[in-house]
């Protein structure tokens, strides 16, 4: 097995500070305001020079600021993924107020959704309707981005999921919702067919029971299945959201005929299974592979225990795309650390909608919606759009090796293959998106 595409992701550590907290401490985070205002000056440029025929439509004119709620599950299960979206968010915002390729401010709003369905749809209502905001972002879970789907169309406000369920921008798809987040199908059309091909084909599906789980199974299986002769799944399991002891679990695959055990879980759940994996020796016997264990916080968190493990790759600092090393570097200057995927997708989703509102003229919901569907916008991958069929991005992906690395014990990320984002996107016949 020989790499397609090879990179290696900056070593860095991991976002400092308490989860639970709004940002931390700003003055020291913004203290870099050079470098990043040299990085808005290029990021200006490039939304003005390559795409100039593209965006820009609201160019001169007065368009009225902005209020986007960002919504971020700052506490519970995904705490530790939060903190990046938080900060992705903020420098998101900090590029379009400082870049004169707007000609609007945008104020962010911040809540703290808890990981909870329920809290997140009340908060939303509460910047909406006592903040005024007409943009919102955020959610990890997508149980909460599914309420937030509804909670948009009914209120006829924009929104930017941070979560990775096919059926957001799929079958529950609305006109509201515009995700640059890569979703389980994306990661599925790289990822599927590079496992049975690379790693087994014997499959045991253990997934966390709630919509992301069995999306990960429906978008995986039905690839490997279309991808190899051999492909058998010889097992699924579930486990509740937030589960402490997967022993038995873990044990029912070891006792297997599986050569590979693919997991659709994240955060925490993620973590903690992996670790009761390693501890327990399944790692000797089942490769272990999951959309999400590439990520920085899941790399972290397990150290030596990541080694050998495989993940779809949504994002790494490495990569050599769009703008994405002037974002590296504020981002770095700003929060001491590298960002990682869930920072990513709330710059794009936050700077890919302004590009709608600068494009429509004005911060009308319903104007930017028409606007940005389709629109070719900059993006930390290069010219990116949300497509019209579906309004999801078009983002790359690629498949993933977890290395040793030559020093500490966070694993490094090795590229195997790449998908550009045309290939990596199922057909708009296929995702029972009706706009």
């Amino acid at each position: 097995m020989r790499d397609d595409t090879t990179g290696r992701e900056l070593g860095a550590p991991n976002p400092p500070g308490d989860p639970s907290a709004d940002g931390g401490d700003r003055s020291r985070r913004l203290s870099s305001a050079s470098s990043r205002r040299a990085f808005l000056a290029l990021a200006g440029a490039a939304g003005t020079g390559a795409l100039a025929g593209c965006v820009g439509g609201g160019g001169g004119q007065n368009i009225d600021d902005v209020t986007y709620g960002v919504l971020n599950p700052m506490t519970g299960t995904y705490g530790a993924l939060a903190e990046g979206q938080r900060q992705g968010a903020e420098l998101a915002i900090e590029h379009v107020n400082g870049s004169d390729e707007f000609d609007f401010q945008i104020e962010g709003v911040y809540e703290d959704t808890q990981a909870d369905t329920a809290t997140g749809r009340q908060l939303a209502q509460k910047v909406v309707e006592q903040d005024g905001a007409q943009y919102i972002m955020g959610a990890i879970s997508s149980s909460t981005a599914l309420a937030l789907n509804e909670f948009a169309a009914s209120e006829e406000v924009i929104y930017n999921p941070g979560a990775a369920a096919m059926n957001i921008t799929g079958a529950e798809c609305n006109e509201w919702v515009f995700r640059a987040e890569t979703h389980t199908a994306q990661i599925a059309e790289a990822m599927a067919p590079w496992t049975v091909n690379n790693v087994g084909t014997n499959v045991w599906f253990h997934i966390a029971d709630y919509a992301y789980g069995d999306s990960v199974r429906e978008e995986w299986s039905s690839r490997m299945e279309a991808e190899s002769d051999e492909y058998e799944e010889v097992g699924v399991s579930r486990s509740e959201l937030g589960a402490s002891n997967y022993g038995s679990f873990v044990s029912r695959i070891g006792n297997s005929e599986a050569d590979v055990v693919v997991l659709g879980m994240t955060g925490g759940d993620l973590v903690n299974f992996t670790s009761q994996a390693a501890d327990q020796g399944l790692k000797a016997d089942v490769d272990i592979v999951a959309g999400t264990m590439t990520f920085q916080t899941a790399r972290a968190a397990l150290g030596p225990a990541a080694y050998g493990t495989y993940g779809g790759v949504r994002y790494v600092p490495s990569i050599d795309t769009g703008d994405n090393q002037d974002f590296v570097s504020a981002y770095q200057d700003a929060y001491d650390a590298a960002p990682d995927s869930f920072a990513r997708v709330a710059y794009d989703s936050i700077r890919m909608t302004a590009h709608g509102i600068a494009e429509s003229g004005t911060n009308d919901p319903a104007e930017v919606r028409s606007a940005l569907s389709g629109l070719e916008v900059p993006s930390l991958y290069g010219p990116n759009r949300f497509r019209e069929c579906d309004q999801q991005a078009t983002n790359p992906v690629w498949a993933g090796e977890n290395v040793e690395p030559d020093s500490g014990e966070t694993a490094d990320v090795e590229l195997r293959t790449k998908i550009e984002g045309q290939d990596a996107i199922p057909p708009c016949d296929q995702v029972e998106c009706s706009l």
